[in-house]
């Protein structure tokens, strides 16, 4: 077993723990808030598990006449793409809920990425898939802003050579980075 698959374990376990606590909800900063007029594309997505909510950060984005979108999971090998977050959703691998596979792909101009863990460097743990990697390669000028529980914050990840690191991470207890 790698380090990261041990770290990913003892991060969901301690995600799952502080979850069941209650915390208080993850909102939007004023920077994300500033960058939301009518044309932006933001990429978000729909929790699974403990995975901290961004229900607050999409209500800013349609509040503002900005575009909402999700992310289209094909599989775990195929690259996601984003499609916008109307109409009907239908049930993805990984137990998400997303856009239908056919449905039109945007490009993010802001891209808001659940994760496992982080560090002060805005260094990002993902899920292992590579998904969210591929897609900030795809989209390198998209704002990366992830969002967490506090608790998911490590003292320093080993970045990949492919890792991009976030521009911010927001959590209950507020912003790490700019």
């Amino acid at each position: 077993m790698s380090d990261k698959r041990i770290l990913r374990a003892r991060l969901r376990a301690i995600r799952d723990a502080f979850v069941a606590g209650r915390p208080s909800p993850v909102l939007p900063p004023a920077s994300f808030l500033d960058a939301l007029t009518p044309g932006v594309i933001v990429a978000s997505y729909h929790p699974i598990g403990s995975e901290a909510d961004p229900t607050r950060f999409d209500r800013a984005v349609r509040a503002a006449g900005a575009t909402l979108a999700l992310p289209v999971v094909i599989d775990r090998a195929t690259s996601i793409h984003f499609a916008a977050a109307e109409g009907k959703l239908v049930d993805g691998p990984f137990g998400l809920r997303q856009p239908a596979t056919d449905a039109p792909h945007l490009v993010p101009d802001i891209i808001v990425t659940p994760l496992l863990g982080f560090d002060a460097a805005l260094n990002r743990l993902g899920q292992g898939a590579g998904h969210y990697d591929r897609a900030f390669a795809q989209w390198p000028h998209a704002m990366r802003i992830g969002v967490a529980w506090s608790v998911q914050q490590v003292d320093a990840l080993a970045p990949d050579p492919w890792d991009m690191p976030l521009h911010a991470i927001v959590t209950e207890r507020g912003v790490v980075g700019s």
